[in-house]
């Protein structure tokens, strides 16, 4: 029973960055604006986030405000980087998977060259607060699922629950949402109703940003200790979590803690009994989530309810 509170308790530490990552890439599909460029936006909101949280830790200030405030720079962050890749693609009018391919190499050199610029060669930025919640008074004395949510866990655990239920509401009950939909599936269409084309893509891709950054810094509070210009490939991950969810906010969420228990297995295969009985090479448990991905894809992609018009460049002119 115990292994199967750790697993639980870690796969959904990790199902968290996921999970934020993958709603924020359906906002901005479903705008028609295809977001690739997620693993770089995540690194270049961690870099900032983890800084900023460097920073605010060594003036006495409650850590989870520490934590809140660098979420939330890790979120303004990836808005703003996530503007490049909004301009080219809307306003430039050019291939949106080479514009995202583009950003997310440029990313991890600008945030080493910056992080060695500021911190005199080194471009690891450490913290040292510890932002777990070690138990939520009366929650955590439930029977089992006390253990499993309400201890040892994050704030950025239940802000993912909380940005779900938004994303969820957003989407299917109100104007605004209709509208983004409409654009993502007949942007001509959505046009002639007055339906401001670039202004909603802008929308979705500068929220695909936020939640971007935002997830790079929650990846990196809660499963390691220093920012390091890597996110581990959750950006890309995060696109297998949203292709495996058809682009609906609930199997989105399934996806998140599929991919994050398959994450967990191969992170922390060494202490778990019974896989470190079977005494096989690290190497496998560490290719387990890809090939995993792999093979969801191949099966979730053939029933695809992606937007119609998503990754298209939108010409007023083409009817």
């Amino acid at each position: 029973m115990d292994t199967l509170y750790f697993i639980l308790n870690y796969s959904f530490l990790t199902m968290v960055p996921l999970l934020l990552v993958a709603l924020g890439a359906l906002i901005s599909e479903r705008s028609g604006i295809v977001n690739i460029a997620l693993e770089g936006i995540m690194l270049m909101g961690a870099f900032l986030g983890i800084y900023v949280i460097s920073i605010l830790e060594t003036n006495a200030m409650n850590s989870q405000w520490v934590l809140l405030v660098g979420l939330l720079v890790g979120g303004i962050t990836g808005a703003i980087f996530s503007l490049l890749h909004a301009f080219a693609a809307i306003n430039m009018k050019s291939d949106q998977v080479i514009s995202a391919t583009a950003i997310n190499l440029m990313a991890p050199a600008f945030a080493i060259f910056v992080a060695r610029t500021i911190l005199s060669g080194r471009q690891q930025i450490i913290f040292y607060s510890n932002f777990r919640i070690s138990a939520i008074p009366l929650l955590s004395d439930i029977p089992f699922l006390g253990d499993i949510f309400f201890q040892n866990t994050y704030i950025a655990f239940w802000i993912s629950l909380l940005v779900l239920i938004i994303v969820s509401v957003f989407l299917n009950q109100t104007k605004l949402g209709l509208q983004l939909r409409s654009v993502g599936e007949n942007p001509h269409a959505a046009d002639s109703l007055g339906i401001k084309i670039h202004r909603i893509r802008y929308l979705g891709v500068l929220t695909s940003g936020f939640l971007a950054g935002f997830g790079g810094v929650a990846l990196l509070t809660m499963i390691a200790s220093e920012f390091n210009a890597t996110v581990s490939g959750f950006g890309f991950l995060a696109l297998a979590v949203l292709i495996f969810g058809n682009w609906k906010p609930s199997k989105i969420l399934l996806g998140a803690f599929f991919f994050g228990v398959l994450r967990t297995v191969g992170s922390v295969y060494f202490s778990i009994d019974f896989l470190e009985y079977l005494n096989w090479p690290e190497e496998f448990y560490e290719l387990i989530p890809y090939v995993a991905t792999l093979v969801v894809l191949v099966f979730s992609s053939k029933n695809s309810n992606a937007p119609k018009a998503a990754g298209q460049v939108y010409d007023p002119g083409k009817r």
